[in-house]
């Protein structure tokens, strides 16, 4: 959940790392803190809050030049947003610095033991007793790497770790266990970070860090090894975007940039998938034809946006491929008793890859020997490792909380998974694939479309900014969209807002109806009958008793005009791809009623982007 930093090499070490910070505060906001290795010794700086805190502190009281260095911006778990707790956290004779990201399970037995030995603790966190653990185990010697690794075994939980000594001046020390942790490697220096946007302006040559790995950085040199000491093999991989992606370009905000990227992260997640046979092609896949033949079930797992992407995926998978499908909210799939075996495939769905309940969930399919594919936007993240296949969404680094672009390429994800699984099991012929990819390949320019008819949605929104309470109304895969549409009203306006199955809406929703409450509903295309008909009845239901309806319909549709107060057209698509442009008018929706509220739309309050503990 927070973000690190760390470096050593000819720079100053304080500008790279308040660089790195800055691209990583979307990783969380309640605090930033700094540690520098000077001729004097460790200097700390740290100050609850954004980051924009700490650079005033570092103004008012400057830290001394150094070229080694590590920072911290802070995700709350244990111990109040503040000074004291912000990392990093030193030992009790100032030579050892700690910062950290996850949670340490035992950190309670541990601070009792520190304290009982004499060792005294400032902080609430977790964080701080690695640090005097460390202090205990330099003592024995063999350097802060062996300290690390001795310490690491006596930990319990899921942490990313980084610490520097001043015995060891030009060395920084990280250790990883379900957390991430990335390499940058340059020439005459390396560097550490949760996320390789945190150092993309100067290297995009990187190295992934597995399971229990500790990592040893030096200006001439990176070294990893085991939490047993032995060597360990390391994968380098090159990043395939630079700075530039990880700029607002001219939007006020993260998400306006994101959000008018879409067009072309779809594109890029379409790119080469049509092999030179005309047949569908995922060279990520990993599972082979026939493992996928003798599959009879499939579970989608994920959290938050990645799960309503979950929820389309259902419909696409049931639709085209013939199997049945169920989707799980990855934090309540492995406490219940789900029945799995080797023919089920499990298909877990995380922007970041680093998700902490969707990992556990993986790794909970693993053991009862299903097959796993992960949908993920971020090469070298945990999930893509640890399944048997992936597939990559060329999304470009999300630096927003809220999901946009990750969501609209994730749906293409699933759109292909499920066509993929149709053509090897043949429950769709190939020319019905083909033409099924192109109605795909078309999706980007009916997406930029949507953009380019979003000024009354943005008048809408800001004439509802007093609004307490929002509904979304959908059917069949308006549904999910009426879900993600409440969550991201509920995500950056922090107004009160849910999404309904317009079926159930005389199941007890519609009591919620009163006069003059907004509703968007979410309205089929008209070639399906039944349910686009349905839907206009669930319509005027609501709007004889008072609501103020607002309709998103595609192009055309003259049945809807007499009941709709907003009438907000979209291009007309096949039913299973309507998602893709439905979607887009809820962001811009979203994004500009919070940014009439005041609010920063990229970092919302009390939220980060990558969720990476349970």
């Amino acid at each position: 959940m927070c973000g690190i930093v760390g470096y050593v090499g000819g720079r100053p070490a304080l500008d790279v790392v308040i660089e790195g910070l800055a691209r990583l505060e979307y990783r969380g906001y309640d605090s930033a803190g700094i540690a520098v290795l000077a001729e004097g010794g460790l200097a700390t700086a740290k100050r609850a809050g954004k980051l924009v805190n700490l650079r005033g502190a570092l103004e008012d009281e400057p830290l001394p030049a150094g070229t080694l260095g590590m920072g911290h911006t802070r995700w709350a778990t244990h111990g109040a947003p503040n000074d004291r707790n912000a990392h990093p956290h030193v030992d009790c004779t100032g030579s050892v610095a700690v910062i950290h990201n996850g949670i340490i399970e035992n950190f309670a037995a541990l601070r009792g033991e520190l304290e009982e030995a004499g060792h005294k603790l400032g902080s609430d966190t977790d964080t701080e007793a690695v640090a005097h653990l460390l202090e205990d185990e330099l003592k024995a010697g063999g350097g802060l790497a062996a300290a690390m690794r001795r310490v690491c075994r006596r930990l319990e939980g899921a942490f990313t770790l980084v610490a520097v000594h001043t015995g060891d001046p030009d060395l920084v020390v990280g250790a990883r266990r379900n957390s991430p942790l990335v390499v940058g490697v340059g020439d005459g220096e390396n560097f550490l970070a949760s996320d390789v946007a945190a150092f993309i302006a100067h290297t995009r040559d990187a190295i992934e860090l597995g399971q229990d790995q500790i990592v040893e950085l030096r200006p001439g040199g990176v070294t990893v090894t085991g939490f047993d000491g032995r060597p360990a093999e390391v994968k380098e991989y090159h990043v395939d975007w630079d700075v530039s992606a990880a700029e607002k370009d001219g939007h006020d905000y993260f998400m306006l940039k994101e959000i008018a990227e879409q067009p072309r992260a779809v594109a890029d997640t379409l790119l080469g998938r049509i092999g030179a046979d005309g047949r569908l092609t995922l060279d990520e896949m990993r599972i082979s034809d026939q493992e996928l033949r003798e599959v009879d079930k499939i579970i989608i797992v994920a959290c938050g946006t990645s799960f309503h992407a979950g929820l389309i995926a259902k419909y696409a998978i049931e639709h085209w491929a013939g199997l049945p499908c169920e989707v799980e909210l990855a934090s309540e799939f492995r406490y219940r008793d789900a029945i799995l075996s080797p023919t089920t495939l499990v298909i877990a769905i995380s922007q970041s890859g680093e998700t902490m309940d969707a990992l556990m969930a993986v790794r909970h399919a693993r053991e009862q020997k299903a097959k796993l594919l992960g949908i993920c936007n971020v090469n070298g993240s945990t999930l893509p490792r640890e399944c048997d296949g992936v597939l990559y969404t060329h999304a470009g680094p999300e630096i927003a909380v809220a999901s946009t672009k990750a969501f609209l390429t994730q749906l293409v994800a699933v759109y292909l998974i499920a066509l993929y699984i149709a053509q090897v099991r043949g429950t769709k012929w190939g020319d019905e694939v083909f033409a099924m990819v192109q109605l795909l390949e078309r999706m980007p320019e009916k997406v930029e479309k949507v953009l380019e008819t979003m000024e009354p949605v943005r008048e809408l929104a800001r004439s509802l900014a007093g609004e307490r309470c929002v509904l979304f109304l959908g059917r069949h895969v308006g549904f999910p969209v009426a879900l993600e549409g409440a969550l991201k009203l509920k995500e950056l306006a922090y107004m009160h807002a849910e999404g309904f199955a317009a079926g159930e809406l005389k199941h007890g929703p519609i009591a919620l109806i009163e006069q003059g409450l907004p509703v968007v509903v979410i309205v089929p295309p008209r070639a399906r009958d039944v349910l686009h008909d349905k839907i206009v009845s669930n319509i005027q239901e609501i709007r004889a008793r008072g609501a103020r309806t607002i309709v998103i319909a595609e192009e055309g549709d003259r049945s809807v005009e007499p009941y709709a107060d907003t009438l907000i057209g979209v291009p007309a698509v096949p039913t299973l791809l309507q998602p893709l442009v439905t979607t887009v008018p809820l962001q811009v929706f979203a994004c500009e009623l919070a940014t009439a509220k005041g609010h920063d739309v990229d970092q919302p309050r009390n939220l980060a982007k990558s969720v990476t503990v349970e």
